[in-house]
């Protein structure tokens, strides 16, 4: 590849991005906004043997790798981290892609972006000084950055994210620091520096960001709006070009596949904006779903399923931490009681932020010495038993999980090894397909949202394939 043309991989080249998700809905993020605009993609839910990576090269423009590294402490990235980067350096992409949050939560003791960064830095060194480029801002999902500071959408506006009226308060990781190399400093030592807007669009952006490159070891680069968006990503892929036989390590959310869509379209090497997605979904009977989001916009969602004439179960987390095979076989008896009648269901484990589940949980857990964490994956692979056994049970074609982490855990407990994009559902929340690497045979459609993700409709609105049309 040259050093600023893109063209769809033949058949012995390798993808031109691989992307290692922090959690498994970012990583359906990063891969529908490649795959809707013509860029195929495979989303592996476990780490590729040299086998799995041989069937998908040539087949793919780019490759991913769903992770868990949000929920996950310093140790835990120090463990696991190395070896799925080495995974994504055999793939041979030019590019490698840390995706995390639009929203950037994150803590030195959990999901540390600045960790991250380091351990990537030592995965994929350059011979020459180089810093690992930060793109966080995505408009197409109402996510901006300006002289360094993250703006998120929140309701009907716009809000700085130590002002963000959820990931302010986030029960994990609230975001008190706006400014994300700050924030950044809080959990690495690695020099930072910003790229602003200002010089991302001027005549001699590419020089001036090539300074930038080599004077700093992580470079903020702002996305103010479509054409600084289209800046960052061209500006990103001729860094990329730049040095062959020496991936470049990035970091972001899904602003830095937006960004590289719209370079590559620069080039002719995509289809024209508005090429149709990799498929239509069609309305089906029923569909079966788990949420272990806390979020206010999943708890507004649940109220909807219910009002849409979901069976809406709810589920004590503490019920599920002693037998999880035996408690998620058991609610996947529930649940597929309520689809013999002919309805969807959905079982939730809260409604809310202050649902008094989650006190009563987290009591539990003290009185009985059991890390949160812990407790909440085995929640999580409950969930994923359940909903396996009801889907298996009453033949369903589409299934939903909402919440980050819990979409994790769902996908392990059920099986699945990897997905692609069925059809463009809504912004960050793809409708997948499971398919097996080797020989792509469609199987379950799978939607998996975050928290802050999706319409209040959400549920029914899976149900029907399509979103629906406020007014």
């Amino acid at each position: 590849m040259s050093q600023s043309s893109f063209s769809m991989p033949s058949d012995a080249e390798a993808p031109a991005l691989a992307f290692l998700g922090d959690d498994f809905t970012g990583s359906t993020d990063a891969m529908q906004a490649l795959a809707v605009q013509g860029a195929p993609t495979l989303l592996f839910l476990r780490t590729p043997d040299a086998r799995a990576l041989a069937a998908a090269r040539g087949r793919y423009a780019a490759i991913g790798l769903a992770g868990v590294s949000r929920s996950q402490g310093p140790a835990w990235m120090d463990a696991h981290l190395p070896a799925a980067y080495a995974a994504l350096a055999a793939s041979g992409a030019p590019l490698v892609h840390y995706k995390v949050c639009s929203t950037f939560d994150s803590s030195p003791a959990l999901g540390s972006i600045g960790r991250a960064i380091e351990l990537g830095r030592a995965a994929f060194p350059s011979p020459v000084p180089r810093a690992t480029p930060v793109i966080v801002g995505a408009p197409a999902l109402r996510r901006y950055t300006a002289f360094g500071h993250l703006y998120a959408s929140g309701g009907e506006r716009v809000w700085r994210i130590d002002r963000h009226p959820t990931m302010a308060a986030h029960p994990v990781t609230p975001m008190a620091e706006a400014d994300l190399l700050r924030h950044l400093a809080a959990q690495t030592t690695l020099r930072g520096g910003l790229f602003d807007f200002t010089e991302a669009t001027r005549p001699d952006a590419r020089a001036r960001h090539a300074r930038a490159m080599a004077d700093h070891e992580i470079l903020l680069m702002d996305v103010l709006d479509e054409a600084t968006l289209a800046s960052a990503g061209r500006l990103l892929w001729q860094a990329a070009c730049a040095q062959p036989g020496h991936p470049l390590f990035c970091v972001g959310s899904s602003g830095v596949e937006y960004g590289l869509i719209a370079a590559w379209r620069e080039t002719g090497g995509l289809a024209r904006p508005g090429a149709p997605p990799p498929g239509r979904a069609s309305r089906v009977q029923a569909i079966a779903a788990v949420s272990g989001s806390c979020s206010p916009v999943t708890a507004a969602q649940i109220t909807q399923a219910g009002q849409d004439g979901f069976a809406c179960l709810r589920v004590a987390p503490e019920t599920l931490l002693d037998d999880v095979a035996a408690s998620g076989a058991a609610l996947g008896a529930r649940m597929l009681a309520a689809l013999s009648g002919g309805r969807s269901v959905l079982a939730y484990t809260a409604q809310g932020p202050d649902d008094p589940a989650i006190t009563q949980f987290r009591s539990v857990l003290r009185a009985r010495g059991l890390d949160e964490a812990d407790a909440l994956a085995r929640v999580g692979q409950a969930l994923g038993i359940a909903l396996r056994a009801a889907a298996q049970g009453a033949g369903l074609q589409r299934v939903a999980v909402a919440g980050g982490d819990t979409s994790g855990q769902v996908m392990q407990a059920m099986g699945i090894s990897a997905l692609r994009l069925h059809a463009a559902f809504a912004p960050g929340v793809p409708l997948c397909e499971a398919c097996e690497p080797r020989d792509g045979a469609p199987g379950l459609q799978v939607a998996l949202k975050g928290g802050q993700m999706g319409g209040e409709g959400f549920f029914g609105d899976v149900r029907a394939g399509m979103p629906r049309v406020a007014g």
